[in-house]
């Protein structure tokens, strides 16, 4: 989703270049100018005001600020309003789930209870199945923690063994699966399971980090 910049004007003092208008001056200051330079002499009036009226009259144009489109405005909207279809990624192997990721849990169940979506856990390791003894008891907590959000029945993702990073698959599953919104605690990034400059550089849709 491209956003705009806009440019917001400013409006300048001039005032800050005090020209003395007393006839009984014969010279004007410039703070602009270096100090040896601030004072110069100055013709006498009369050949001023002919002088000056030789200079092409200057007009200033007011530059038109571009303003941000409805359109932009309600996509921008629609980004964070109208969730479809949230992950759950699980990185840790904790059987019974680290606190980050049972407050992601409890997270990505609230917004999905509230915005009726649907819920896709994507369990993420490097090791294969057949390594990880307690996988059993991690699925039972996930459905457990689940359940006390209000949901008992979710699609599960288990991406194991791959040798591929965890930044890499939760990229590639929110792009595949057309996902809206990625809910992660900060623990993951901590334990460097994720690497957090590289999700939000690839993935395709706005990233949620919950702090400890």
């Amino acid at each position: 989703m491209a956003f705009a910049h806009y440019l917001v004007t400013v409006p300048v003092d001039t005032s800050k270049h005090a020209k003395v208008s007393n006839p009984l001056f014969s010279s004007y200051f410039d703070p602009s100018l270096p100090s040896s330079l601030a004072f110069t002499s100055s013709p006498p009036l009369l050949s001023i005001a002919r002088n000056l009226s030789n200079f092409p009259t200057i007009r200033h144009k007011a530059k038109a600020v571009p303003q941000p489109q409805d359109s932009e405005v309600s996509l921008v909207a629609d980004a964070f309003t109208h969730f479809k279809h949230l992950p759950l990624p699980i990185t840790d192997r904790n059987p019974y789930l680290s606190e980050g990721t049972r407050q992601a849990a409890a997270t990505t169940a609230a917004l999905a209870k509230n915005y009726g979506a649907d819920i896709t856990v994507v369990v993420i390791d490097e090791k294969q199945k057949e390594e990880l003894p307690e996988h059993g008891t991690q699925l039972s907590s996930i459905h457990w923690h689940l359940s006390q959000g209000g949901f008992k029945e979710f699609k599960l993702l288990e991406r194991l063994g791959e040798g591929s990073k965890a930044t890499a698959i939760i990229a590639e599953v929110a792009d595949d699966l057309n996902l809206d919104l990625v809910v992660m605690s900060m623990e993951a990034i901590r334990s460097k399971h994720v690497d957090a400059n590289l999700l939000v550089e690839f993935i395709p849709c706005p990233v949620l980090f919950l702090p400890l």
